[in-house]
């Protein structure tokens, strides 16, 4: 990644990206509206699976992520935030380019000034458990897409974007 991604200021288009790629490209439906101050990101997946339960979205963004976005999938609960100012804040001093959440956010007015791409179903005030069950690098689906450990995602204001291996 050059110091100019690192910084957010990234050059690609995810209509680019699907025009000039559309054999190797998988498009989430568009179902998360942006929370983080990073308008546009990408990077190399790790994924954690997990239900109403943070403690692995916390393990993974606790590592350096440099290149890197979490994909999480909370199975789509409405029923509490996996993600919040405390891990965002961590997310953002480890390096990670953001993280989606197939689940909620909370403390949306602070994760908004953060350099972090932040994509999430809704946000809700409640915190969930930590009880320290899910899986991390798991295969995960949502959203009509599979995502895998080491493949790619690229987030912009047209949408998400995932690839299998690198294209940009």
């Amino acid at each position: 990644m050059t110091a100019d991604q690192e910084k957010g200021n990234m050059t690609f288009s995810t209509p680019d990206i699907c025009d000039a790629f559309p054999d190797l490209v998988q498009v989430l439906a568009p179902l998360f509206p942006d929370f983080g101050g990073k308008k546009k990101f990408s990077g190399e997946i790790v994924t954690v699976k997990c239900h109403e339960d943070n403690s692995l979205v916390k393990n993974a963004l606790a590592r350096t992520g440099h290149g890197k976005v979490l994909v999480v999938d909370g199975g789509g609960s409405l029923r509490c935030a996996l993600l919040g100012d405390m891990l965002g804040a961590m997310a953002v001093e480890n390096g990670w380019q953001g993280v989606l959440v197939n689940g909620c956010v909370r403390d949306v007015e602070i994760l908004k000034d953060m350099e972090l791409g932040v994509r999430a179903l809704a946000c809700h005030p409640l915190k969930s458990s930590k009880r320290d069950e899910g899986q991390l690098n798991a295969l995960v689906r949502f959203a009509d897409v599979s995502f895998a450990p080491g493949q790619f995602l690229y987030a912009d204001a047209n949408g998400i974007v995932v690839a299998r291996q690198k294209l940009l």
